[in-house]
């Protein structure tokens, strides 16, 4: 399988801080890559010399064939990648269809130009979008007046609506609910495979990590300590003893397997007739 993304040999320094040295990966269609590793390992870093908010000092960036190391943040948008962040972005006082029609305003290159008439452009596409996501029923309620685990779902429709390639997720579970956080990483999973978009996230939830993840990255002092699957992570010595500490890995790793079980538990239902989990 060819690769979607390819970084190879990227480099930053921060003074004579070597923030990110010499990390290489590949990210597939449809793939969700974890990116791990201590506060200050260098993941955000690595995240925005992606998307273009910082340079490199040295290394390249490919998506799809095409190098975007060191071009602006929104070229490397328009050119396919879709970010959503730890913080959720949306403004409180739009509905929520109005939400992600801005951004489809913004994809269409229209957000400054026919402002008055905004409201009304684009609104079948926004429905859409959040059908897939599973809010079209909550499409004219202001984002003010919603739980926080669907403020980040609608965040994930913003995010969709650029049609991306590459979707970088900074910590897409914080702040959220056990429940919430495993319906979110299900619903991420099936619409990237659907639509055959590549996923690279961080997450400090370990049973996320490890019950969602396809492969998994660590990250310590700048460079890549070990990257695999979620099993060869759960018994890399390294990783463990570099990362995580006696005993905290293989805790996470089955906490994860767990959830992963329960998750498998309910598609099964959900697909056999029976209610989803969350559903709307």
């Amino acid at each position: 399988m060819s690769a979607l993304l390819q970084v190879r040999g990227l480099r930053k320094a921060f003074g004579g801080v070597q923030a990110v040295q010499d990390v290489d990966f590949d990210l597939a269609a449809g793939e969700l890559l974890a990116l791990i590793g201590p506060n200050g390992a260098g993941k955000s870093t690595c995240f925005n010399m992606i998307n273009g908010q910082l340079v490199p000092d040295a290394g390249s960036v490919v998506l799809a064939g095409r190098e975007i190391a060191g071009r602006p943040p929104r070229e490397i948008w328009r050119l396919g990648v879709g970010r959503t962040f730890q913080v959720a972005a949306t403004y409180a006082s739009m509905t929520v269809a109005e939400n992600v029609q801005m951004a489809l305003l913004s994809h269409h290159g229209k957000l400054f130009r026919i402002w008055p008439r905004a409201a009304s452009l684009h609104r079948d596409e926004a429905l859409e979008l959040l059908a897939a996501v599973g809010l079209r029923d909550r499409a004219d309620e202001p984002c003010s007046t919603l739980a926080y685990g669907d403020i980040k779902t609608v965040e994930l429709a913003i995010a969709l609506a650029n049609q991306p390639t590459l979707l970088l997720m900074d910590e897409p579970t914080a702040g959220m609910a056990p429940q919430e956080r495993n319906a979110l990483m299900q619903l991420t999973r099936r619409l990237v495979k659907e639509r055959g978009i590549g996923v690279l996230f961080t997450e400090h939830s370990m049973d996320v990590v490890f019950a969602h993840a396809d492969r998994i990255m660590v990250l310590a002092r700048g460079a890549l300590i070990a990257q695999g699957t979620p099993e060869a992570i759960r018994d890399d010595a390294q990783v463990r003893e570099v990362y995580f500490g006696s005993g905290r890995l293989v805790r996470a790793a089955r906490a994860g397997e767990r959830s992963g079980d329960r998750a498998g538990g309910q598609a099964g239902r959900s697909a056999a007739g029976g209610p989803a989990a969350g559903g709307p």
